[in-house]
């Protein structure tokens, strides 16, 4: 039960990026945000996610081991969305796409990383 609460947000966030990647036609994001703003933000989320599930929602368990593997699945899961776009009507995969999913992803796992070593070590419960 532990795990599935551990993977259960970056199965949503996967469940959510398969979902809008299956519209031929997304609307524009809000303020004038390019759809690279869109990807960055929304693998960005996946990879603090993917963390939260290698590290089975403890602080402790981050680690840069832990962040390799996040970034690993979340940059995979982006080439094969990208891939997945190819047989959707009016879409089409890109490597500028790919690569902007990885730095969000990379970014969003700094950022668990960060607060790991600033303020996650001194609790020992669940709480990423």
């Amino acid at each position: 039960m532990d795990r599935i609460k551990s993977w259960a947000p970056a199965a949503a966030q996967m469940a959510a990026i398969f979902l809008f990647s299956s519209f031929p036609r997304l609307p524009s994001l809000p303020g004038g945000l390019t759809s690279y703003t869109g990807h960055f933000i929304g693998y960005a989320v996946l990879g603090v996610f993917a963390i939260r599930g290698f590290a089975q929602a403890r602080w402790a368990g981050v680690s840069s081991g832990t962040a390799w593997r996040a970034l690993l699945l979340s940059s995979v899961y982006g080439a094969t969305d990208e891939f997945h776009q190819s047989f959707v009507p009016g879409r089409s995969p890109t490597v500028s796409d790919w690569c902007t999913d990885t730095i969000g992803a990379a970014f969003g796992i700094a950022i668990v990383l960060w607060a790991a070593r600033r303020i996650g070590r001194r609790h020992t419960g669940p709480s990423v």
